[in-house]
């Protein structure tokens, strides 16, 4: 199996990023931590829809920026991938970042945990956080 990128939008505009590029980065990232892209969607959606989906899933009931579904098997990842553009523009201004490097660390956010990395228990956070200024980093040099 190849890798497969979809890339979506449900009430939101298509940001502008050079997809090509976004797609070469995750597959290297990916192959850092040992694993292949498989079927990767990001579907890019409002605030509206991301708290309706984490309603409905997961049954919590906030704003977040990313909700990932994991459908990896062995070493090829995969899943569907929920973004909210609005949280990204919130968050942007409140860590310091640019709206297109947030969502960047965003979108990489949603790789890093089907890789196995996590963000929820003691001190995982910053692990988290270290890799994704790692992956940033070589986004820079793709």
């Amino acid at each position: 199996m190849t890798n497969s990128f979809q890339w979506l939008n449900d009430g939101v505009e298509m940001p502008r990023l050079d997809f090509a590029k976004i797609e070469k980065w995750i597959i290297e990232v990916a192959r850092r931590h040992g694993k292949i892209v498989g079927e990767l969607t990001y579907i890019f959606c409002n605030d509206e829809k991301i708290i309706e989906v984490n309603r409905q899933f997961l049954n919590h009931d906030y704003f977040t920026d990313i909700i990932t579904f994991d459908t990896t098997r062995g070493k090829m990842i995969g899943g569907d991938m929920f973004i909210s553009l609005d949280t990204i523009a919130t968050n942007a201004p409140m860590v310091d970042e640019s709206y297109d490097r947030e969502l960047c660390r965003v979108i990489v956010h949603g790789v890093l945990h089907l890789c196995g990395i996590n963000d929820k228990g003691p001190g995982e956070r910053e692990i988290m956080e270290a890799h994704e200024n790692e992956a940033l980093s070589i986004l820079v040099n793709t």
